[in-house]
């Protein structure tokens, strides 16, 4: 089983930035398109970005587009979101996952972390 483990949130002024961070335990890292994956006050989990196995595609999300960059380290088993411009709805608990499509980008591992709270203040 796959142990995820974000970092690096934590409380921003709108306009700000934040980079968090996500590594996986296991060495299956690098065999996979990874994922960024937000969830509001409990609710179900939204898809924010994903970078393909060797960082040279990404995509996403119409609500971050332009302000958040999606980068990965396969050396480190570790997947970034750099956020910038932030703005108070972008308040929630980040999360990171192995990411397929079908109609939409989602979660290939049924497993979660702990997730990274980032709350940015108006």
């Amino acid at each position: 089983q796959v142990h995820l483990v974000e970092s690096g949130g934590g409380l921003v002024q709108a306009g700000g930035s934040l980079r968090i961070s996500c590594e996986a335990s296991e060495h299956i890292f690098s065999s996979y398109p990874w994922g960024w994956f937000r969830s509001v006050s409990g609710k179900e989990r939204e898809f924010v970005a994903v970078i393909s196995t060797t960082g040279s595609n990404t995509y996403y999300a119409d609500s971050v587009k332009g302000r958040f960059t999606i980068s990965r380290d396969n050396a480190k088993d570790t997947v970034y979101l750099q956020m910038d411009s932030l703005k108070p709805e972008d308040t929630a608990v980040y999360y990171c996952n192995a990411a397929g499509r079908t109609t939409g980008w989602h979660p290939l591992f049924g497993s979660w972390g702990q997730g990274t709270q980032v709350t940015v203040s108006s």
